[in-house]
């Protein structure tokens, strides 16, 4: 029973640290009167969406194939200027680097080493 506390307490701490980060993420998205204007935009969504979809119903078949979906849509996504980042203050960055590292060890390893 405490380890199951202790990995449900390293998925609340991952779920904490996940939203200090989102809550300074904006994504954005603008009409072109232009077929290839939503090219990079349109990419970004299917190259991500096939590397997650890989990642969780095919991980033995593909092997890094989906990571490799998964990093081109994150680089797309930016390059398509589809996301904006709002300035942070330094504490807010400490907390949600912090909950999200302890979150990560708590929920792998069930202890934190100091």
């Amino acid at each position: 029973m405490g380890r199951l506390l202790i990995k449900l307490i390293g998925l609340i701490l991952l779920f904490i640290g996940l939203y200090f980060f989102g809550q300074n993420i904006i994504f954005v998205s603008s009409y072109y009167s232009y077929f290839y204007g939503r090219l990079p935009a349109t990419a970004s969504v299917l190259t991500t969406m096939t590397g997650v979809f890989a990642l969780v119903f095919f991980r033995r078949e593909t092997g890094n194939l989906g990571w490799i979906f998964l990093g081109i849509g994150i680089v797309l996504v930016f390059l398509s200027g589809g996301v904006i980042l709002k300035p942070t203050s330094l504490w807010n960055f400490i907390i949600a680097f912090a909950t999200l590292a302890a979150g990560y060890k708590l929920l792998n390893e069930g202890r934190i080493n100091f």
